[in-house]
């Protein structure tokens, strides 16, 4: 079973990454973007087929150590066959 955590800075966290992206989009022509934010993603893969407890255990791994809550938000998707 598999985890996937993606991970967004909560609005209002300025984003000095998606700035320099959209910036350099702009110089090269494409102008029809804008407010670009960045994120990350993490996938963990369980040997655990219990998905609740893969997503408990993903969740407190998210609020532990993977994830800045104080910035960031989180979303899990729990993917059962890979």
């Amino acid at each position: 079973m598999r985890a996937i955590v993606n991970i967004s800075l909560k609005q209002g966290v300025l984003d000095p990454q998606g700035q320099a992206i959209q910036n350099s989009l702009s110089n090269l022509g494409f102008n029809n973007c804008n407010n670009v934010r960045t994120g990350k993603q993490i996938i963990l893969d369980f040997q655990d087929n219990d998905e609740e407890q893969v997503f408990k255990e993903t969740e407190k791994m998210c609020e532990t150590l993977l994830v800045n809550t104080v910035i960031e938000n989180y979303d899990i998707e729990i993917i059962k066959e890979i």
